[in-house]
């Protein structure tokens, strides 16, 4: 579920849905009615709401299409040059409109293209057209469409963020023991049939990609779906209004420390960062994890999330199936590494 909101000065409100495998029952809702239909992948629907019984809001709700790729021209298994800083920031060069060279941040918690004001106003040759303008994006072999929008806060050592839905219909295999991106057409089938991978279903919520976790403390075990986030640079955020909704004992997770963080429009986040006894995902259990508890000021407006971070994810080589929504995760050398935050004994 999302909120959103009508608007009669806009002669077309557009409303996107998250991706979609298939046909799907929409439902809008106000105060006093509601509509329902379905809704195909690349289709939409037009209605109009009558606010306060006078202004008329043409409505439109649409599906995002699937993305096809065309064999004649996408590089097979596309390798493209590709490191984790230590800021745990995922980086890799692209060329923008065929004259920018950035080094950008991998961001499976963004959508589409966003570089930082700086960026945008002292270190691009070109001007480009914000919000409304396809531009094109040279990654490793490939070439990439996709919208820019401003920003404050990419990660550390990047000039902005790529979102995974770049990718949209295709496999990324990030491989941090070599230190590689690959963009494959098919999932390969030597992953499929590795006993060492383990597989997760995505769910998209808000149009981001989300994989099922566990936190254990005390004795207490929960299960939730988590946001999979490599723009994230800690290890896991747990919201605090999950955590009593589900009665975790947060109060028997040991305070490492307190501090403040900004979010990408550069709001105050005050976060307590404290002891998680164990995080599982899937068959995987990482133990005295430094879980950073999230207060108030939400990542994902109306909704209340837990995300894994990229101090987790980076310890796993992890192939990114866009086009069966699926995530295949293994263990790499850095899966026993110290944490940033770790409680020291």
């Amino acid at each position: 579920m999302s909120s959103w909101g009508i608007n009669p000065k806009i002669k077309l409100d557009i409303y996107t849905t998250n991706k979609l495998s298939g046909a799907k029952t929409v439902k809008f809702k106000t105060d006093i009615d509601s509509i329902s239909f379905k809704i195909k992948p690349g289709k939409y629907q037009d209605f109009i709401v009558v606010l306060n019984g006078k202004d008329s809001c043409l409505t439109r709700i649409q599906a995002r299409p699937f993305k096809t790729i065309s064999k004649s021209n996408f590089k097979v298994q596309d390798s493209i040059p590709f490191f984790v800083n230590k800021y745990n920031t995922n980086l890799i060069p692209i060329v923008l409109n065929k004259k920018d060279s950035l080094l950008m941040n991998f961001d499976t918690g963004a959508t589409e293209m966003s570089l930082t004001n700086e960026v945008l106003t002292k270190k691009l040759k070109t001007s480009p057209k914000l919000y409304d303008t396809l531009h094109e994006i040279e990654i490793g072999k490939n070439h990439y469409e996709s919208k820019i929008y401003d920003t404050q806060l990419v990660g550390d050592e990047a000039a902005g963020l790529i979102g995974w839905d770049l990718f949209d219909g295709m496999v990324v295999e990030l491989n941090y023991d070599k230190n590689v991106m690959v963009v494959h057409q098919e999932m390969p089938k030597d992953v499929t049939k590795n006993s060492h991978f383990s597989k997760f279903k995505i769910r998209y919520i808000n149009d981001k990609p989300f994989i099922e976790s566990q936190i254990v403390q005390s004795g207490v075990t929960r299960k939730n779906w988590f946001l999979f986030d490599t723009g994230y640079q800690r290890t896991v955020m747990l919201d605090n209004d999950l955590l009593k909704e589900s009665s975790f004992p947060t109060e028997k997770m040991e305070i490492i420390k307190k501090v403040i963080l900004h979010g990408t429009r550069n709001n105050e986040v005050p976060v307590i960062t404290a002891n998680l006894q164990e995080l599982k995902i899937g068959p995987f259990t990482l133990n005295n994890v430094p879980a950073q508890v999230l207060q108030n000021n939400k990542p994902m407006r109306g909704i209340n999330i837990h995300i894994l971070g990229n101090e987790v994810l980076k310890r796993f080589n992890t192939f990114l199936d866009f086009k069966n929504d699926i995530i295949y995760m293994m263990p790499n050398r850095s899966y026993n590494d110290e944490y940033i935050d770790q409680k020291k004994s």
